[in-house]
């Protein structure tokens, strides 16, 4: 593990109570400065993923890995003490819908000064001051007035940037941001994205980001781990995963993003057939084997890992 390194994950495995296998031995790693993108359809396991690192999976999943790390720190070794210190503080986390994730009984103010009071301490007032000044960085107009107001009362742009600031407020090094632009216009969308490049610009965050949309990660990515069915199928440098994609899944989702100028009004846009499998225990193979047109019989078996060029890994029974 690298010194720069902030997160280092080696083989996550999630499972439910139900006998799902959400997430099948995931391994990444994030380093200071640097935005990783996990990329793929929902119900790829990629929430999951996030959910598993900040320890806050749902009762009856459990959660096993060979390492889970912040900043050489084993956080499965953590207690829950331990790791609800972490949490807010060194590590924070973009929730995937504002509206839900803030608590519509409490003001905006209130929610984002107890982050501080619980973390720092400090009071009252200077929690409100330092919620103040970043609602301003964020982007929100009359922050002090904001503050004042209730989590309906605000847009879904603004909410988002209230997120933001909130996740922000006691300087975390580790940024998880789950679908942050979902659900919001396109305009919207583009000042967030400029906004998470700023602050990471300025404060040298390392950023976990979630996302199904690849024109995301083609505008914010460092690097890129493209997940199928609860586990990477494919992972590498955003520039050598866009010209050179190797896995068909990987291929599929590059030719479901329309190009101004090649598509004709009257041609359908791209698609892949059939939906993500539930992964069952003792499954073997590829588990995108049903959708993928170059599937063959030696694709049921156990699928080898191929290097196509250093730091780009794949999984697939064919060389690229």
């Amino acid at each position: 593990m690298t010194p720069e390194t902030v997160l280092e994950v080696r083989d996550l495995r999630v499972r439910f109570g139900t006998g799902v296998d959400a997430v099948r031995g995931v391994s990444l790693g994030v380093r200071a400065g640097e935005t990783h993108c996990l990329v793929g359809e929902s119900g790829c396991g990629k929430s999951v993923t996030a959910l598993a690192v900040m320890g806050l999976l749902a009762r009856g999943a459990t959660r096993n890995a060979a390492l889970v790390a912040f900043r050489g720190t084993d956080m499965m070794a953590l207690s829950e003490r331990e790791m609800a210190r972490l949490r807010g503080d060194k590590i924070a986390m973009i929730f995937q819908e504002p509206m839900t994730s803030l608590n519509p009984a409490f003001t905006i103010g209130s929610q984002m000064a107890e982050v501080l009071e619980r973390h720092r301490g400090g009071g009252r007032r200077r929690a409100l001051d330092r919620a103040a000044g970043l609602l301003g960085r964020v982007g929100v107009s009359a922050p002090g007035m904001r503050l004042a107001q209730y989590p309906h009362q605000l847009s879904g742009g603004l909410r988002q940037r209230v997120m933001i600031a909130m996740a922000l407020m006691c300087e975390p090094e580790l940024l998880i941001a789950d679908e942050p632009t979902t659900a919001l216009d396109v305009t919207v969308q583009a000042q967030i994205l400029r906004l998470l490049v700023e602050l990471q610009r300025d404060l040298g965050l390392a950023i976990l980001l979630i996302t199904h949309d690849l024109g995301v990660v083609a505008r914010v990515a460092h690097r890129v781990s493209v997940m199928y069915a609860g586990e990477v199928v494919e992972s590498a440098a955003v520039d050598e995963l866009f010209a050179a994609p190797s896995h068909p899944y990987t291929r599929a989702l590059l030719a479901c993003v329309p190009v101004p100028g090649t598509v004709r009004r009257d041609q359908p846009l791209g698609s892949i057939p059939g939906t993500v499998p539930r992964m069952r225990p003792g499954f073997v193979g590829c588990a995108f084997r049903a959708r993928c047109r170059y599937a063959m019989d030696v694709c049921a078996e156990a699928v080898p890992e191929r290097l196509r060029a250093p730091g780009h890994r794949y999984l697939c029974q064919l060389a690229a």
